[in-house]
Order: C-alpha cells, then sequence, then structure tokens
C-alpha cells in the first residue's frame, strides 16, 4: 500500500518515520520462522492482537478527540463570532487585526474586508480626536481605557459606540496589541439624553416661578435650592447647601423654626412656618416654608421637598389697613368738597350762560373794529375761561351732563394723538401703544379727552427740556387678591388706560394730596390743582379705579382701569352703510413669513385689484424683485422676520426698485419696534391685527 496515497499530506513524513522504526525492530526478529515453537508463536499472534485492539483503542481515542476539538471549536464560535458585542483585535498602528462576526454586523461590512484596514476608517470624523487620545493614552499607560465615540455603517446612519480597549502581547511576535469590545450604546445614550432632558425640564420648571423651591435628604440636610431662592437670598449655591441656609434667618426665629423643621422630619409629616428670611437686599422679608415629605415606591423616607413664597406683604396687612382707612377718610373729604364745588358750578355756570349769551348778542350788534367790540371780546375770553373751569368742577363733582356711549378706546384716542403731540411740544416724543382686541367701554366721549388731555399737560409740565410720554391701552383681569390694594374694586375685567412719562417725578408727601380740589405743585397763574380731580371725578364716576405709582426723578405713571362693557344688545352689528373701499391696480410685492397670513392679505389686495407678488421669506422675495421687469410699486413687508429684518429688506430692494413704496406691519407693538431700532420715524407703519379697510386706507394713503 502506498502510503502517500492513503495517509493525509501533512501525516506522509509520519508515516515514513514509523516505517523506518519497524524496519529498526524488525532486525531484531528471528531469521527462520520454522524454528519458532508452537507456543512462541502463539504468543506473537497474542501480542499482535494485543497491539490490533490497542490501535483501535487509541483510533477510537483520536476520533473522541477530533469530536470534542470539534465542540470546542464550536463553542469558541459560539462565544467569540456570536457574542453580544463586537470583538477585534488592532496592532498599535490602529490596524484591525482580528475581528468576530458581530463586530462586523455593527460595522456593516463582511470580515474579509476589515481585516487590515484601520480602526479610524470606521468612525465619524468628528469624534476621530477622542479615538486618537483614547488609542494613545491606552497604549501610553498600558492600562485599560475605555471612550464613548459614534462609528459610521456605509450606507446608514451613525450610532453611538463604547469602546473598551486592553493591551496585551502578541503570541507569535510579542509586539503589543489591544483587544476592543464595541457595544452599541444609542439606546442608553437616548436614555441619558432622555434623563438630561427630564431633568433641565424639572430644573427649568423650579426655576421658572417665583417659590422658593428645596430638597433635603433624610440627614436633614438640603441638597437643592432652584434660583429664585439663589436670587431671593443672594447667596451661592454652595453656601447654602447643607445647613448652610439656616444663618439667613433671622435670630429671633431661628430656635423655633429649626425645632419645627426637626420635629417635622423626625415625625415625618407636612410643615408649614412662617419666619424672617435675609434678603438679598439687605433686609428681611417673611416666607411661609411648606415642607413635604419624599417616599420611593416601596415606602423608603427620602427627606423632604419644600417651597416658600413672600409673604411680606401679607404680613403688612395692617400697615394696608391703615393706609385703606386713610384712603376712605381721604374718599369722604373729596366727596364732600365735591357735593359743596357742585353746586357752587352748577349757579356759577348759569351766571356765565347769561354773560356769554348777552356778550354775543352784543358783538352782533358791534362792528368789529370798534373799541368796545375789543372790550366784549375780553370779557367773552375769560367767560370762556371761566366756564372751562366750571365744567372742572361740575366733572369733579360729578354732575355734569354726560352721554355715556360704547367706545372702542383705541379709535377714540387714536382721533387725538395728533392733537396731544402739539399739546405736548416737539421736545417730547408721545409713543401711542395700543392693545389688541380691546374690550369695549362706556363712558362719554369728551370724558376721554379730558383725561388725556389733564395727565399728558401734567406729564409734559414734569418734563424738563426732551423727554417721552407713553400712552397705552391692554385688556386686565381683577382678582379679589389685587382688589383688596384698591378702593371701592371689584374683581371683573377692566380696560387698563396707562399715561406714563419719564419727568422729575413725585414724593409720597405729594401723591397723598394728588387729587385734592385745588391743590397743585404749579406756580402760582400755571394751573388751579382741578385737573387731576376732574380725572378722578371722572373715573369714579364711571365705577372706574385709578391708581399713581411714582418716585422722585423716577418719572410717573397713570394707571386707569374702567370697566369693560358688556351689553350684549349694544354689541351687535348696526345697519349704518359703510363707504366703498377704494382700490388700486398697482403691483404689491408682499412679504410675510406666517404662510397664513400672507395668504390672507393676498386676497385681500387682489379683491382690491392690485397685482401681488407674495413670499414668505425675504430671500424669495429679492428672488421675485430680480425678475419682475415691470415696475414694482409698493413693498408691503412683516418687521420681524427670520434671514433680514423689513427695514433691511427693503433697503436690499431699492437698489433694484429705487422708486418702490414701503409699508411696514407687525404684531408687536409700535414701542417694542422702536426699542428694537428697526423702523425709523415716519416710516409707514400698519398694526396687526388689521382689517381690510385698515388695510386698503393705508396702502391707498402710501401709494398716494
Amino acid at each position: 500500500m502506498n502510503s502517500e496515497n492513503t495517509w493525509p499530506n501533512g501525516d506522509v513524513a509520519l508515516r515514513q518515520r514509523a516505517e523506518a522504526m519497524a524496519k529498526g525492530r524488525a532486525t531484531g526478529a528471528p531469521e527462520n520462522f520454522e524454528s519458532i515453537s508452537p507456543q512462541e508463536l502463539q504468543k506473537l499472534v497474542h501480542e499482535l492482537r494485543v497491539h490490533q485492539i490497542e490501535l483501535e483503542l487509541q483510533t477510537e481515542e483520536l476520533r473522541r478527540s477530533q469530536v470534542e476539538l470539534d465542540a470546542v471549536r464550536a463553542r469558541y464560535f459560539d462565544l467569540y463570532d456570536l457574542a453580544p458585542v463586537g470583538y477585534c483585535t488592532v496592532s498599535a498602528k490602529g490596524i484591525i487585526n482580528e475581528v468576530n462576526l458581530t463586530a462586523t454586523t455593527l460595522l456593516g461590512v463582511v470580515r474579509g474586508d476589515v481585516v487590515d484596514l484601520p480602526l479610524s476608517r470606521f468612525i465619524l470624523p468628528e469624534d476621530l480626536d477622542i479615538y486618537y487620545r483614547h488609542h494613545q493614552q491606552l497604549f501610553a499607560s498600558k492600562e485599560p481605557h475605555v471612550c464613548r465615540l459614534r462609528l459610521q455603517r456605509p450606507h446608514s446612519s451613525p450610532f453611538w459606540a463604547r469602546l473598551e480597549a486592553t493591551v496585551v502581547q502578541d503570541d507569535e511576535s510579542g509586539a503589543p496589541l489591544c483587544r476592543v469590545v464595541l457595544s452599541d450604546i444609542s439606546e442608553s445614550m437616548r436614555a441619558e439624553a432622555a434623563l438630561a432632558d427630564s431633568e433641565l425640564k424639572y430644573r427649568t420648571l423650579a426655576d421658572s416661578g417665583q417659590a422658593l423651591i428645596w430638597t433635603a435628604g433624610p440627614d436633614k440636610q438640603c441638597d437643592y435650592f432652584n434660583q429664585p431662592w439663589l436670587d431671593f437670598t443672594g447667596r451661592t449655591l454652595e453656601q447654602e447647601l447643607g445647613d448652610g441656609w439656616i444663618r439667613g434667618i433671622h435670630p429671633e426665629d431661628l430656635a423655633r423654626c429649626l425645632q419645627a423643621f426637626t420635629t417635622a422630619f423626625d415625625q415625618r409629616e407636612k410643615f408649614s412656618l412662617e419666619y424672617r428670611l435675609h434678603h438679598a437686599s439687605g433686609n428681611y422679608h417673611w416666607i411661609q416654608n411648606d415642607g413635604t415629605p419624599r417616599f420611593d415606591v416601596q415606602g423608603n423616607f427620602l427627606g423632604y421637598i419644600g417651597h416658600c413664597l413672600d409673604i411680606t406683604a401679607r404680613k403688612r396687612a395692617e400697615d394696608e389697613q391703615k393706609s385703606l382707612h386713610a384712603q376712605l377718610l381721604q374718599a369722604q373729604k373729596m366727596e364732600s368738597v365735591g357735593r359743596l364745588a357742585g353746586g357752587v358750578a352748577h349757579d356759577f355756570n348759569n351766571m356765565l350762560s347769561v354773560i356769554l349769551g348777552h356778550v354775543e348778542l352784543a358783538q352782533e350788534k358791534i362792528v368789529p373794529g370798534h373799541s368796545l367790540f375789543t372790550d366784549l371780546e375780553y370779557i367773552r375770553k375769560a367767560a370762556e375761561r371761566s366756564a372751562a373751569l366750571t365744567r372742572q368742577l361740575l366733572t369733579f363733582a360729578r354732575k355734569q351732563i354726560i352721554i355715556p356711549k360704547r367706545l372702542d378706546l383705541n379709535e377714540t384716542m387714536e382721533g387725538m394723538l395728533n392733537m396731544l403731540q402739539r399739546l405736548i411740544g416737539e421736545n417730547i416724543k408721545l409713543v401711542w401703544s395700543p392693545g389688541a382686541d380691546l374690550w369695549p367701554v362706556k363712558i362719554d366721549p369728551s370724558q376721554i379727552d379730558q383725561i388725556l388731555v389733564n395727565l399728558c399737560v401734567n406729564a409734559r409740565d414734569a418734563i424738563t427740556g426732551g423727554g417721552r410720554i407713553t400712552v397705552a391701552t391692554q385688556n386686565v383681569a381683577i382678582d379679589a387678591e389685587n382688589c383688596g390694594l384698591h378702593l371701592d374694586c371689584m374683581p371683573g375685567e377692566y380696560l387698563l388706560l396707562m399715561v406714563s412719562d419719564d419727568g422729575c417725578g413725585m414724593d409720597q408727601e405729594t401723591l397723598k394730596k394728588l387729587f385734592e380740589p385745588f391743590f397743585t405743585t404749579k406756580k402760582t397763574g400755571e394751573g388751579a390743582g382741578l385737573g387731576l380731580a376732574m380725572v378722578y371725578g371722572i373715573v369714579k364716576q364711571n365705577n372706574g379705579v385709578i391708581n399713581v405709582s411714582s418716585e422722585p426723578g423716577q418719572g410717573t405713571t397713570f394707571n386707569i382701569y374702567l370697566p369693560r362693557h358688556q351689553d350684549e344688545e349694544e354689541l351687535l352689528p348696526k345697519d349704518v352703510p359703510v363707504a366703498p373701499i377704494r382700490g388700486g391696480s398697482e403691483t404689491i410685492l408682499l412679504v410675510e413669513d406666517e404662510l397664513a397670513i400672507l395668504e390672507m392679505v393676498t386676497t385681500m389686495l387682489q379683491l382690491q385689484g392690485y397685482t401681488v407678488l407674495a413670499a414668505d421669506t425675504p430671500g424669495r422675495a429679492i428672488a421675485l424683485a430680480q425678475k419682475q421687469t415691470e415696475e414694482i410699486h409698493l413693498l408691503l413687508t412683516d418687521v420681524i422676520m427670520p434671514e433680514m429684518n423689513g427695514r433691511d429688506l427693503a433697503l436690499r430692494l431699492l437698489s433694484m426698485h429705487p422708486y418702490i413704496k414701503r409699508l411696514f406691519m407687525s404684531g408687536y407693538n409700535a414701542d417694542v419696534i422702536a426699542d428694537h431700532s428697526i423702523l425709523d420715524e415716519g416710516i409707514n407703519y400698519l398694526q396687526k391685527p388689521f382689517l381690510m379697510k385698515d388695510l386698503a386706507i393705508k396702502v391707498r394713503e402710501v401709494l398716494g
């Protein structure tokens, strides 16, 4: 039998060696088997059979070893190639020498395409610095090292992975290698992000209110204070943690506070404490501290969470009661003076009517150039001034004949703005800030005129040189708690009319006498002291409230609250003929980033006959303007938009269409736009929301 054909190639040498050994052993055997006795021959046959059995046993043992080896290889495959994490061996130069199937699956490649490639090829470029620092530190320290970075698969999105590497020696060359365990941690990263987001929301919620929030552990040591607490005390978190917060308690309240705090913790019950806490201003403020014990789902005590509210105002209730009592006495005194003034004014007004009537009759009979006509003119002017003074007295006494009407205060006041500006002069800026969707009120329109004129004149006189007077309206709802701060105020919905200035302001003594008749801080002859008394009378006559805040050098603000008018019958539309809206045929470039408004205004303009080029971004508006070969007559644009604001857009378009007119619109109040320095004075401006009539009138006005 040819040994080269019956043995595997790897065992040929072994076969040849065995044959040589057999020949060597054969040299010691007898040359003539015939001389061997039967007993010796039988013994030799027996030995051969034993050897044969022994070989069979060895063969069986080899087969079992092969099976075990195959099992070990299968377990190695299961443990290494099919492990739940990826394994790879990387050289000191970062080349992948070996990799399991899990790693190739994570990387999205086959094993043959990843071996001998640098591991860095599979790392997101933005995270390569992380990998290089990790690899360098690993081989420098020879200690296990872990890093987190993003790996990228071919034709797939990157994923977060955890690299846990250990330095080992190569079995054959002895060169240092690193064995790397790769784990997909995308889910845990998302969970960490969600946890961080949840913690951020909690902290934002805790920091966004006015309550001072704290937490403490079972050891009675505080481990958290929110930002309002730190702002209130003016101390850092490190200063307050543990028991540092007790240093801010008023010495007179300290023992009582700590006793209640300790007792509540020991009994694990809710508690409510009132004590004085040092404020960042340097004073002590009264706070109410409410604490609640915390438990986990198993019922284990975790500590306390509490919130504090500043109750200084409530603690000053007695002072407020005294102040309210003084206001009541003042109101009663003014009511008495008002009744007297009303009686005098009524009779005096009758006499003035006679005087003025006869003066007018006499002037009809005299030539205007006659000297007597001039004397009568002096009498007439003096009588008119007296009549104006009488009207102020009657208003203060609430006896003037008035005709209340349902008013939109914004419309009423807008008709007065030009007159008020002339009244206060050019050196003072009048800022008009109308509230949106203003509730109606019921009041005599002339009374609104008198309120505004008197308040604006007083504001003008309080300003030296140039300044600013702001007139604003707003819807407000006053609850029962705030009503306690106002005299004769009932909870409900009110319209707020605010007039503020940046003038010299007033001290507290002046504020106490502000509404008294004939009280004035002006020089003799500059004022009769009835203007603010008249304002007070008008407000009270219409069941309103007036409140004044002022400090020397800080200006003055008058807040007038008029009740909302809710007569449903008068809210119904009246059959009043509406004048036709005048349109045009010009081309208008409309720019508005809110698509709903863009479509609405486009329709409004098209119904009026205009050609509209609509764009929802400044970039598209510029592109439309570049393509438009014919003239664009008007740019109607929102003020505040992405990419650029309306003013900058208008400047860009002027280079392409130098004769284009501009009309700006915005949902922000005019004073907000002015504060952002987006629009200059004198620019055409339309306040949102507006009706089609308002839009048509304004567009036509700008186009001329």
